[in-house]
């Protein structure tokens, strides 16, 4: 069963980042990164073609209260939502508290570790703070570095799945899983 989320006001930090709601002034950091061939494909969106795009997208992310803004050094260069799963694809968790979270991050700062850091802190948030049972993250079969970033943070891959992405090409992804036991048996 999915959780209600709210993070107004929720403050995340890590030893280099800062996560918290998104405000209207994150628009053009939103853009910079947003726009950039390879960022969005990997999350199933095409880059931002203008800044209004990018607005709306704002919009939403300050209207549902689901997503972090991802801040390192004052500037935002990334989201982390905390997301509904698909309650009928995966009705075996039904009993379970849960959520699903997705990610994206600027090219510009890939392979320096900050989303695997911002994931382990928003995990540390889900179970702790929310109590949930279950957190879902899928990634595309192609997408090395989003399946670096689950195994780090102790996902195990559960089911394959075929995903529509919002430019409306079905790609082939993996949607693992983490359960409170295994990270409770994992807290370093």
């Amino acid at each position: 069963m999915n959780i209600k989320v709210d993070i107004t006001n929720i403050i995340l930090k890590t030893e280099r980042l800062v996560l918290r709601p998104w405000k209207n002034e994150d628009l053009d950091d939103l853009y910079e990164y947003a726009s950039v061939d390879g960022v969005g494909q990997m999350a199933g969106w095409t880059p931002h073609k203008n800044k209004e795009e990018s607005l709306n997208i704002l919009n939403m992310f300050i209207t549902e209260k689901r997503c972090f803004a991802l801040e390192y050094n004052n500037k935002v260069i990334g989201s982390l939502g905390i997301e509904m799963y698909d309650e009928n694809q995966f009705s075996e968790f039904e009993s379970k508290a849960g959520c699903e979270i997705g990610y994206v991050l600027s090219k510009d700062y890939w392979g320096k570790g900050l989303m695997t850091e911002a994931v382990k802190r928003v995990i540390k948030y889900l179970f702790d703070d929310l109590s949930v049972d279950i957190i879902f993250c899928g990634h595309f079969v192609d997408n090395y570095r989003s399946k670096r970033v689950q195994e780090k943070n102790g996902f195990k891959h559960y089911k394959k799945i075929e995903y529509k992405t919002r430019y409306d090409v079905i790609k082939e992804s993996w949607v693992s899983i983490l359960e409170r036991n295994d990270y409770m048996n994992n807290i370093i």
